[in-house]
């Protein structure tokens, strides 16, 4: 018999004869009732064991985690809060379950155990609203894309260049590390490598995607990413999934247009179609939230800030304006922040990012216009010689959650910047090609997707997020 999901028995408009439903089991109790779930909702369906007819052999195998197959009726519930339940006629066990072993007992667990059992987390109510909204996110990046008419390109996870310039890179080599070729010069000799040069795994597919913006107008990147970055924060991954549109003719304004728009579609769609497991985070969230002081909880529930995002205007402010802000802030003055505002010229920290969402815009806000030295080189420079025209968004919570710039599309001018940088022009010749030929006004960002679902889903630490987080000295599963 074929089963039918959880998901739809709930939703069912009436009762039903003959039906199979497969899932685990949440909770067995009082040698009848089961709580099923299959991972097609959050919520859970009700299947009432005739224990009487059922061998004692079987009951002992129900076992919070087991795998069961029930056959039954399904019927208006007599309990409250469900409409239906089934009626077992028939139960099967699936598949072994030690139930003494078994680490997802129905009881709270700190996050960093769950961390510890990635494998199994997804199992708790928590992980499996956390998975399912991501995944709807991330069709809904698609959707959103396809609609608009962009291109979906694949750009290389194994690349030679550093777009960002950072140098915090995953070296990719087929050589033998306990025996190393060398040059005559006494450098390794990347010639011999499977590549023949030197390789890494991406940072970002931005300075690939921008050849295909000026061919195809409007494309999207949407893949895995890597930084080499040795920080064990709430808000790094060594792995983790970017979004980066490039189109064609597109100015910094056009560029921010594109951006908010784009967000407010995604957390509009993922409050569109993930209701019930968003109002399941968003009690976990107040109910985490009691524990602690009045002035580290959150201004708004999940679900009303959400709703704040899609229907308020981002604030535009350029970085000089909010410099001038956050040097006359009460914290800066009463050096509350840790890095203190001094000078123009200051790389803006998540401290400073949220002072200017969180306590003085009191909303998203895009800031543009950066000093040129704290950008990359591939940005736009502005008339004055000494910003770029780059943009970054900030949200509560998070700080930046998006980067982008409009590109630097004059030939002579970015080669200077590479000059000045010391980036080597013959590693990115295809990459000056694009100026050599048909050159135009672009621009582009990049979001990175897990900080999207960090903020939809109302989590504060960015490996909760993604089903097996990679960093420093972790990489498990």
């Amino acid at each position: 018999m074929r089963h039918t999901k959880v998901k739809d028995l709930l939703n069912s408009t009436t009762t039903l004869q003959e039906i199979n439903a497969k899932g685990w089991v949440r909770t067995f109790r009082n040698n009848q009732f089961i709580a099923l779930n299959d991972g097609s909702t959050i919520n859970n369906i009700q299947c009432v064991v005739d224990f009487e007819n059922t061998p004692d052999e079987t009951l002992k195998r129900i076992t919070t985690g087991a795998a069961v197959s029930v056959t039954g009726n399904l019927v208006e519930s007599k309990g409250a809060g469900q409409k239906y339940e089934i009626q077992v006629n028939k139960l099967e066990i699936l598949g072994d379950s030690d139930a003494e072993k078994f680490p997802m007992q129905p009881k709270k667990h700190s996050l960093e155990f769950l961390r510890e059992n990635a494998h199994l987390r997804v199992r708790t109510n928590a992980f499996g609203a956390i998975m399912r909204v991501r995944s709807v996110l991330s069709f809904a990046v698609h959707s959103y894309f396809q609609q608009k008419g962009f291109v979906y390109v694949n750009t290389p996870i194994v690349t030679g260049a550093d777009a960002e310039g950072a140098g915090e890179m995953f070296q990719v080599t087929s050589l033998p590390l306990d025996n190393l070729p060398k040059t005559e010069e006494g450098n390794i000799d990347y010639k011999k490598d499977f590549f023949g040069k030197h390789t890494n795994l991406t940072v970002s597919g931005q300075l690939e995607g921008e050849t295909f913006a000026m061919a195809l107008g409007q494309i999207y990147t949407f893949g895995p990413t890597f930084r080499a970055e040795n920080s064990n924060t709430s808000r790094h991954l060594a792995e983790f999934w970017m979004i980066e549109p490039e189109v064609a003719f597109n100015d910094l304004n056009d560029n921010m247009d594109l951006a908010e728009d784009f967000i407010k579609y995604v957390v509009k769609y993922a409050v569109d179609n993930c209701g019930d497991d968003l109002k399941f985070l968003e009690g976990r969230l107040i109910e985490e939230e009691k524990s602690k002081p009045q002035t580290e909880r959150s201004e708004m529930p999940l679900l009303e800030k959400l709703g704040f995002v899609m229907n308020n205007d981002f604030k535009r402010v350029s970085y000089t304006e909010a410099v001038d802000i956050l040097r006359d802030s009460t914290p800066n003055k009463k050096k509350k922040f840790q890095y203190i505002i001094n000078e123009w010229g200051a790389d803006l920290q998540s401290e400073h990012e949220r002072y200017l969402v969180e306590k003085h815009f009191k909303c998203p806000v895009i800031l543009f216009d950066y000093p040129a030295n704290i950008k990359a080189f591939y940005m736009r420079l502005n008339e004055d010689g000494k910003t770029v025209r780059a943009m970054d968004i900030l949200f509560p919570g998070i700080g930046e959650i998006v980067g982008g710039s409009q590109r630097e599309e004059r030939f002579d001018v970015l080669v200077e910047k590479m000059k000045a940088l010391g980036i080597d022009e013959e590693e990115l010749w295809w990459y000056l090609d694009t100026r050599r030929f048909g050159s135009a006004v672009h621009s582009g960002f990049g979001l990175g997707f897990e900080r999207l679902v960090l903020f939809v889903t109302g989590m504060t630490n960015i490996r909760d997020v993604i089903p097996f987080p990679r960093t420093p000295q972790n990489a498990e599963f």
